[in-house]
């Protein structure tokens, strides 16, 4: 793979230059001490998802919280109980937001196939997860005239590269940085890639949240996760002032060492807080099974109680896919845990949904 060209210091803000940076502004001993913790905390929840009975149960709850506080950055506001009762019953009554909201898991899922088939994300890659998130192909910004204003002022704060043949030479050379195996660590990388995309800005639209599920789907592709199971957006939002400024001030002062240091920060205490979430879902799954055999126990089915935890909002078509049995059978299944306290449900428009109490309230932490 050839060599990428080195950060020029006279190049203006708006013609952002190629990567790398300078490997001695991004490689300080302060980030170094920090990737050896992020790395830790990574690595325990990329251990201890493998512990869960089913691993689509993290993945499902996620995926959607990612995809309700990426969407919540850009002011997209839904709530967990409209992302659930979406998934689970069909209707026109979903909101304008709540469906924003899913097509961000759609993207995200759709992005994260890419790199299991392929085993690299490249431009068309990048694409396929903006072309879902916006339901459009317009593809790379071709007109001129975008810049980036303050919300409340109006002032225009950044202004990207504007001519497409610069945007796809850049986005030529990210994909490369992507993809590329070296000697920085790869998690120094992604705080990396991650600017460079906010700052190309590539499309009309979408770019906030293309450049989140990025970040998600660049640890797996590197082997630090093995499915998409972390959610940056929430230290995002948490920090949102500092997210800004920090990305404001690589531009203008060449501050790498904050701006990736804030980054490994959020990789460190998402994993732990995705890991502790795993622990409370592992002994709620164990709570569960021991109050159905020991109150219902002719209802106990490890598959069934499985199936509650993949989707907290479950309904009678489900469990009769699942585990091969008739509506009624379905039913009584359904029945028979809301009796012992376990589900509640619930009519969304016409369809009676069947919740997972302690489970729902649990990932809405």
């Amino acid at each position: 793979m050839k060599k990428l060209a080195k950060l020029r210091s006279d190049v203006p803000f708006n013609e952002l230059p190629p990567l790398p940076p300078d490997q001695i502004k991004v490689e300080t001993i302060p980030v170094l001490r920090q990737v050896v913790q992020s790395s830790i905390a990574l690595s325990e929840l990329k251990g201890l998802a493998y512990t869960l009975p089913n691993s689509s149960i993290l993945l499902n709850a996620v995926i959607l919280k990612e995809a309700r506080m990426s969407s919540e950055i850009e002011n997209v506001i839904t709530t967990h109980d409209k992302l659930y009762q979406a998934l689970s019953a069909s209707g026109p009554q979903i909101d304008h937001a709540t469906k924003e909201v899913l097509r961000y898991r759609e993207a995200m899922l759709t992005g994260f196939k890419v790199i299991v088939q392929k085993g690299f994300l490249n431009i068309n890659g990048v694409l396929a997860i903006q072309e879902t998130l916006e339901e459009n192909k317009a593809g790379l910004r071709k007109l001129p005239g975008t810049s980036l204003k303050n919300a409340i002022t109006g002032e225009v704060i950044y202004t990207p590269p504007d001519d497409y043949d610069k945007i796809l030479t850049l986005m030529k050379n990210l994909e490369e940085y992507i993809n590329e195996t070296d000697v920085l660590s790869p998690l120094i990388k992604l705080a990396v890639q991650h600017y460079q995309f906010e700052s190309i800005h590539p499309f009309y639209d979408g770019n906030g949240r293309t450049g989140r599920i990025i970040n998600v789907l660049y640890l797996c592709l590197h082997g630090l996760l093995d499915s998409p199971v972390l959610y940056l957006s929430d230290y995002i939002i948490k920090h949102k002032p500092d997210y800004y400024r920090l990305l404001g001030e690589v531009k203008t002062k060449g501050n790498w060492e904050e701006w990736i240091l804030f980054i490994l920060k959020a990789i460190e205490e998402t994993s732990k807080q995705t890991t502790d979430q795993i622990k409370s879902i592992n002994q709620l799954f164990s709570k569960l099974q021991n109050k159905i055999k020991e109150e219902a126990s002719k209802l106990y089915n490890k598959d069934l109680l499985e199936l509650l935890f993949e989707q907290p909002y479950c309904k009678i078509e489900f469990v009769i896919d699942r585990l091969n049995v008739s509506r009624i059978t379905a039913s009584k299944y359904l029945n028979g845990l809301e009796k012992i306290g376990i589900l509640h449900s619930k009519k969304v428009w016409k369809e009676t949904i069947y919740i997972n109490i302690e489970l729902f309230e649990l990932l809405k932490k």
